[in-house]
């Protein structure tokens, strides 16, 4: 029913475009970043931590990520150049060098050109707990991209690059993949988050800044490589908690024509990813958001799915979305990845702080993909317990219920549910909860997908603001 979490449960931590561009990086970013955007929107340099609430809790997420054609100009080069037109980008303009790669998954040894590029440092606005990164980029066939973070840390130390990940948008060069087994003995990569090791510990070891570096590859001779239009990192501090504050509903009915798509009726195609359509939660909601946003795969790159099997685009998303270390579909900026290899996507994975903050977002238009666990008995309707689920809210009744395309569904008529509001945004927002054995284990802290256009209305770069995403 659900993708692989094991890494979740493992992680000891407390789980906490604007100008016409894709979704850059958050308020207070550009100010702090050395190579931030001259240009930029000073609205998306203000300190402030989103909309008010009756609190105004302290901010507990730090978005900022590269977009723009000065963003690209800036950091270190080797080999790459920053190019401009309607989609900026960073592009390979002459190899640095040579590298040989041994796939693990397919022990397949290749030789590939590569050029780096390394953003400044940006200093987070939140002494952050956990890091996860996201990027969007087309590569070609004979072309991929490695991702990584370098944590600065709240005791004036640097840590080691953490390769956050491998990937390319088909499977035919390199096998899509997390990398296990990082750490310095402070942090540690769970398969796409870094987190703290001991966040709980008095004067706990902090996140106050990294580094994001892009490598990226082509066969050697090769005309044209990779190109990544976006790449930056969410940083957070969610504290511990097993229950969260009630956010008041707007009072306002509303609901957006989503497609809707059932994980269930692929149940046993395919097991080679992820076992089988039983676990494509992830990518079932990142199809029907991308199928929102009116883009398709093309009937070429879905020829290879199997004759009479229904909703074949949810197979290729499956298969899109795979990650070869993790056995899974349910690598997070894996996922905002494939969202963007569509034409004029963009997808960042982040956190959310309030069920507010979901609705003007679907106000504006924009449907979001949560991340959440709970026991059957702790969401009424469901049908089910999990340790850990996507599924797409789509909308709110008058009273503040969130309406969700919820892909573990028997079939697509029976996708859209109605969820008591109190009950599932306590499961979407906590960090701790009790499983069935009554085990203290963690939850997401409001972690989503959000895939817009690259160049969003007016509405929705408002919207974005006010969430803290521009």
């Amino acid at each position: 029913m659900t993708a692989p979490t094991p890494r979740r449960a493992l992680l000891a931590v407390a789980l906490a475009a604007a100008t016409a561009a894709t979704v850059p990086g958050g308020r207070a970013s550009a100010a702090s970043d050395p190579g931030a955007d001259p240009g930029a929107d000073p609205a998306a340099a203000t300190p402030d931590g989103g909309p008010a609430t009756a609190t105004a809790p302290a901010r507990t997420v730090d978005n900022r990520f590269w977009y723009a054609y000065a963003h690209w100009q800036a950091g270190t080069h080797r080999g790459t150049t920053a190019t401009a037109g309607a989609r900026p980008g960073l592009e390979i303009a002459a190899p640095a060098g040579r590298t040989e790669y041994t796939d693990p998954h397919t022990a397949r040894k290749s030789t590939w050109e590569y050029a780096t590029w390394t953003s400044p440092v940006h200093r987070t606005t939140v002494p952050a707990t956990e890091a996860i990164a996201s990027w969007n980029a087309r590569t070609p066939a004979g072309t991929w991209i490695q991702t990584e973070l370098r944590p600065s840390y709240g005791d004036g130390t640097t840590g080691r690059w953490y390769v956050m990940g491998r990937w390319a948008a088909g499977d035919g060069d390199i096998r899509r993949t997390s990398v296990d087994g990082q750490t310095d003995g402070r942090t540690t990569v769970w398969t796409d988050t870094l987190a703290v090791d001991a966040p709980a510990a008095a004067a706990g070891l902090r996140i106050t800044g990294w580094q994001l570096r892009l490598t990226l590859h082509r066969r050697p001779g090769a005309a044209q490589g990779p190109k990544v239009w976006l790449a930056g990192a969410m940083a957070s501090a969610v504290p511990d908690r097993f229950t969260v504050a009630a956010a008041a509903p707007s009072g306002r009915a509303h609901e957006l024509k989503v497609p809707r798509y059932s994980q269930e009726v692929h149940a046993g195609q395919y097991p080679e990813y992820d076992n089988g359509g039983e676990a494509w939660c992830s990518p079932t909601s990142s199809q029907m958001v991308i199928e929102y946003w009116g883009r398709r795969p093309s009937a070429a790159s879905l020829g290879w799915v199997r004759p009479g099997y229904a909703d074949p685009q949810v197979c290729h998303a499956a298969r899109s979305t795979y990650d070869a270390a993790y056995k899974g579909c349910g690598n997070w900026p894996f996922n905002a990845a494939y969202a963007a290899t569509y034409r004029d996507l963009a997808g960042v994975v982040t956190r959310l702080t309030s069920l507010t903050d979901l609705e003007t977002l679907v106000r504006a238009g924009i449907p979001v993909i949560t991340s959440q666990s709970f026991l059957a008995q702790e969401l009424t309707g469901a049908g089910y317990g999990t340790a850990g689920h996507l599924m797409t809210v789509i909308g709110f009744t008058a009273a503040g219920d969130v309406i969700a395309n919820d892909p573990n569904s028997p079939d697509n008529d029976s996708v859209r549910r109605v969820y008591r509001r109190r009950e599932w945004e306590n499961a979407w927002l906590r960090t701790k909860r009790r499983n069935a054995a009554g085990k203290t284990v963690s939850g997401t802290g409001g972690v989503c997908y959000l895939y817009a256009p690259a160049r969003p209305g007016a509405d929705q770069v408002r919207a974005l603001r006010e969430v803290g995403v521009l």
